[in-house]
């Protein structure tokens, strides 16, 4: 039996294929609520949806670019044709270009704020419509600690994880009369492959500003993102959890 209560849920989690997405897929799917993995890489989302099924669960692979808006669309036709509607929304997705501004291209900025950032708006506008006829919904953002705090050298992350956050509060107040909740996470540093590319001399920089002296585990993300999507936090909206350690108190 999970910790939470699902009442024969679908939810829909991009960035699936590793990391933070991966550990959310595989906690919701534990929790007997089916999992639709999304993913650019087919083989990523692909083996993560394998995974959840041999484990017993309900799993389904859609490989999508969630930064080209005219493939989300199409993909979230389908994938309302194949399951009727989605009745959780985790909007993970994220890459990182890391570079001073002086030095920060018009790529580096554009494909980091539309890939973290645009996409919640793909996805959200996409799939909405059938949460709000059906008046239940859970909306999940993804965001980062360093959309609260700022950081030298990611101002491309830093302000599309920050546009998250007022994208959460906006969007939790105009469909809260659909009893739809929108809510934030933000993730301070998660042991992940992100962090794995940190040298031993940044990571140990890091981990003494953490009050907690450690990094988090993406279970620890995927725990309370499964608590936000669950029947128990049905008078929770418009709230920004982070997930730090202490960092960003």
């Amino acid at each position: 039996m999970g910790l939470f209560t699902f009442t024969n849920r679908t939810a829909l989690i991009t960035g699936a294929g590793r990391g933070i997405g991966k550990a959310i897929a595989e906690k919701l799917a534990a929790e007997g609520v089916k999992v639709l993995c999304v993913s650019k890489n087919p083989d990523s989302c692909g083996a993560v949806a394998a995974a959840v099924i041999a484990a017993g669960g309900k799993a389904q692979a859609y490989p999508v670019d969630v930064a080209d808006s005219a493939a989300v669309k199409a993909a979230c036709e389908q994938i309302l044709k194949d399951h009727e509607r989605v009745d959780i929304l985790v909007n993970n997705a994220g890459i990182t270009r890391d570079m001073l501004l002086l030095r920060m291209s018009d790529d580096d900025w554009n494909s980091v704020i539309t890939t973290n950032l645009s996409s919640c708006f793909y996805w959200t506008k996409a799939l909405l419509q059938p949460m709000a006829r059906a008046r239940w919904g859970r909306i999940v953002n993804i965001s980062s600690v360093v959309g609260i705090m700022g950081n030298a050298g990611q101002a491309n992350y830093s302000a599309a994880k920050a546009g998250m956050l007022g994208f959460t509060k906006s969007m939790a107040r105009e469909l809260a009369g659909r009893n739809i909740t929108v809510n934030a996470v933000a993730p301070g540093f998660i042991t992940t492959d992100m962090t794995a590319k940190l040298s031993p001399e940044i990571l140990e920089g890091v981990q003494k500003i953490i009050p907690l002296k450690r990094f988090g585990e993406a279970n620890d993300v995927a725990t309370m993102t499964a608590y936000l999507a669950s029947d128990q936090a049905s008078y929770v909206t418009g709230q920004v959890f982070a997930i730090d350690g202490g960092m960003a108190m």
